[in-house]
């Protein structure tokens, strides 16, 4: 299972955080909300009752008044209804026969032992409060009052408060996200700096006081990066002191090689035998010296300049025999390049050499334009192709293929994939193997910044 990233973990948390403090506050609002408002409702509607009790003992008084005509004579209003026992008999504005089912049965016992109070009961699925007011030892003065429309401005309370609580949720997601962008800014300036790094410039640096509270974490990358140069400058001085030593007396060698070479003739099978494998091992050691010098001085910026590729590539092939019909043009495809052409020969001419030793042959030359301000170039053989094991570490040093290996070649340093590659990040760009449909393997260069 893929785990999340830590800007989307950090953003969840603020959210998760903010939607339970909201949750908190919106729970406590509300019942505090409503507990005021049936509090305040029900001192009203007590208040109201005592009211209309006192009116309805007033009408009550004297010889056989009557009761329905005392009733109606209140101002109830569409939310409140009113009730009257009198000696064991129920009367009401209205016939309704229900009416007297919202007056419990323990209710109706306190109010008969002369001691008023209220209910909140529900009637007919809405809330109702009954207050009951004792008028005489016969007789209870009941007022039902619907509390439908505090129900529903509570109902809405409580969804402006779940939209705020989800508001506030998201509110803290976006927080969380921006927090977090700025948070990691320092750290995506570090694998910026990390990426220029690997990709060559070994002049990136940070600045320490770009952010006060990661300046450790700068020098510590500072100093690692200088270590990281001095190091790449010192192996790459060795190995350029190195080959240079080498050449002197490789160079000796080559021309011994060559005065007795005038002589072979004379000399018997066995010597020709062994004097053909020193020379063909100090051929093999003069291009292992040549390609660790082209590697000790690849970390040197590219010097472009306009470059005719269809005439580089006639070059290459040449150079080693091929014909210049090999090459393809794409339509969109520009024939004047900005790169370093001594570069981008040396890498083709690589890239030739492999296909001809290890590909069964050149199959075609390709150059085209590629996404944006980038072109490409690719060569097709008409080998075996490339295993994904060779894929991953086909361009390290002294790395040669399964099918080099197969063909028992000796002749290759194993250098020479890792020249092309120097040589494609010099130009911030890419290089890569793979099999192409129909059999043999594609190696396709990428550059960037090629276009006039």
């Amino acid at each position: 299972m893929r785990r999340l990233g830590l800007r989307t973990r950090v953003s969840a948390a603020f959210a998760i955080g903010a939607l339970l403090l909201s949750a908190c506050v919106t729970l406590v609002s509300y019942e505090l909300t409503r507990r005021t408002l049936f509090s305040e409702r029900e001192r009203t509607s007590v208040r109201t009752t005592y009211f209309d009790a006192a009116v309805v003992d007033a009408g009550l008084q004297g010889n056989d008044p009557d009761v329905l005509t005392v009733l109606r004579s209140l101002d109830t209003g569409a939310d409140r209804y009113v009730l009257l026992e009198r000696d064991g008999r129920w009367f009401s504005r209205s016939a309704d026969p229900a009416a007297t089912a919202a007056v419990s049965p323990a209710l109706r016992t306190m109010a008969r032992q002369g001691t008023a109070g209220a209910q909140r009961v529900r009637r007919a699925g809405e809330p109702t409060l009954v207050v009951a007011v004792p008028l005489s030892s016969s007789m209870v003065f009941y007022e039902v009052v619907s509390l439908r429309e505090l129900d529903r401005t509570l109902q809405l309370l409580a969804l402006v408060l779940t939209a705020v609580a989800i508001m506030v949720a998201g509110g803290g997601a976006a927080v969380g996200w921006y927090v977090t962008r700025h948070a990691l800014r320092p750290l995506t300036a570090v694998a910026e700096a990390a990426r220029t790094i690997a990709d060559g410039d070994l002049e990136a640096r940070l600045d320490p006081d770009t952010e006060p509270d990661l300046a450790q974490l700068s020098a510590s990358f500072n100093h690692m990066a200088d270590q990281l140069t001095r190091r790449m400058e010192r192996d790459r001085r060795f190995a350029a002191d190195v080959s240079h030593e080498l050449r002197s007396p490789l160079q000796t060698l080559s021309a011994a090689i060559s005065v007795v070479n005038r002589r072979r003739d004379g000399l018997d099978p066995k010597a020709a035998t062994a004097f053909g494998l020193i020379t063909d091992e100090v051929t093999r050691f003069q291009a292992l010296v040549e390609d660790l010098l082209e590697l000790a001085r690849g970390d040197r910026p590219a010097v472009r300049e306009a470059t005719d590729m269809p005439a580089l590539v006639s070059r290459v092939c040449r150079a080693r025999g091929l014909t210049g019909e090999l090459l393809r043009i794409d339509g969109n495809s520009p024939v004047v390049w900005q790169v370093d052409g001594r570069r981008i020969e040396q890498a083709l001419g690589n890239l030739v050499d492999n296909a001809m030793r290890y590909g069964g042959g050149v199959e075609t030359i390709r150059i085209g334009r590629a996404d944006g301000e980038r072109c490409f170039l690719e060569v097709d053989d008409g080998g075996p192709g490339i295993t994904e094991e060779d894929r991953k570490v086909i361009f390290d040093r002294f790395v040669r293929g399964r099918a080099a290996n197969a063909r028992g070649g000796t002749d290759g340093t194993g250098l020479g994939l890792s020249i092309v590659a120097q040589h494609v990040a010099a130009h911030q760009g890419t290089v890569d193997g793979h099999n192409r449909p129909g059999g043999g393997a594609r190696f396709r260069i990428e550059l960037a910044g090629c276009l006039p």
